[in-house]
């Protein structure tokens, strides 16, 4: 693939660690730029990282053939509407990784710019997350490649042909995390009332869901047939189960991420 260089208006957290797993991933920094308000925070990354930085956006806009949008979802409108001007009769790739910013909006502030846009969640600071993709007709298989090489750079992509389906991605991957740190917290908590140590407590829990997935990701089992081998007839996981059973676990998993999915869609709206 051709060079070309790629901006991020906004420095935080996601945009460093996209920043950090595409340099790993052998991406020069000489092709990053990013800006943002903080300038100390702005120096920190150049000396880190040793890539381009600024607090003017429009600096930012100006010099890149792609640009990641990394700011909050309500400042997003007057970020891009002061960015339309630079990026005017030209032919620049926009990713935006703001939750409940749609394509429209993004084209309606900025301009007809070709436009994915991307769902992360927070394990990509670690370089393990799940990010899903839509990207506008417009989009070429060049720069699909690009959003891949930018997004991947921090864990899985996953391409979809409906915006809406975003919504069911935020449900799932964007809020997931979450979900799994609940379960941990309870399962720490319930370990204490059972007479464990809460430092004890915590190392057991955070070990065995790190195991877990990893036996989840790395096993040519699913995860019903998994937990199926670790369930012995009338054994201790089996009296656990039958209370999660019991107690409608899966309907409330239900219950909650079609929640998380409703309040997506109002969010877009």
């Amino acid at each position: 693939m051709a060079q070309y260089s790629i901006g991020f208006i906004g420095a935080g957290n996601m945009a460093t660690s996209l920043v950090g797993g595409m340099i790993a991933k052998g991406i020069r920094p000489a092709r990053i730029w990013m800006s943002d308000l903080d300038g100390e925070r702005l120096a920190g990354l150049r000396q880190q990282h040793r890539v381009h930085v600024s607090t003017d956006n429009a600096d930012i806009a100006s010099q890149c053939d792609v640009l990641v949008m990394a700011v909050k979802p309500q400042v997003m409108e007057d970020v891009c509407r002061a960015l339309a001007p630079q990026l005017a009769g030209r032919e620049v790739l926009v990713i935006s990784i703001a939750a409940g910013v749609t394509v429209a909006n993004l084209q309606a502030w900025l301009g007809p710019h070709p436009v994915v846009r991307a769902m992360p969640n927070t394990p990509a600071l670690v370089q393990a997350g799940a990010t899903g993709l839509y990207a506008v007709d417009s989009v070429s298989a060049a720069q699909r490649e690009q959003a891949v090489q930018i997004l991947g750079s921090v864990g899985l992509t996953f391409w979809f042909e409906q915006e809406s389906a975003l919504d069911a991605v935020t449900a799932v991957s964007g809020s997931g995390p979450a979900y799994f740190f609940l379960l941990m917290e309870a399962m720490i908590d319930a370990g204490t009332e059972l007479g464990l140590d809460r430092a004890t407590a915590q190392q057991l829990v955070l070990q065995t869901a790190w195991g877990a997935a990893q036996l989840a990701i790395t096993s040519p089992n699913s995860p019903d047939v998994l937990r199926q081998q670790v369930t012995s007839p009338g054994g201790t996981t089996a009296a656990a189960l039958d209370v999660f059973e019991q107690r409608g676990l899966r309907d409330t998993v239900n219950a909650a991420l079609s929640a998380a999915r409703d309040r997506s869609e109002a969010l877009a709206k």
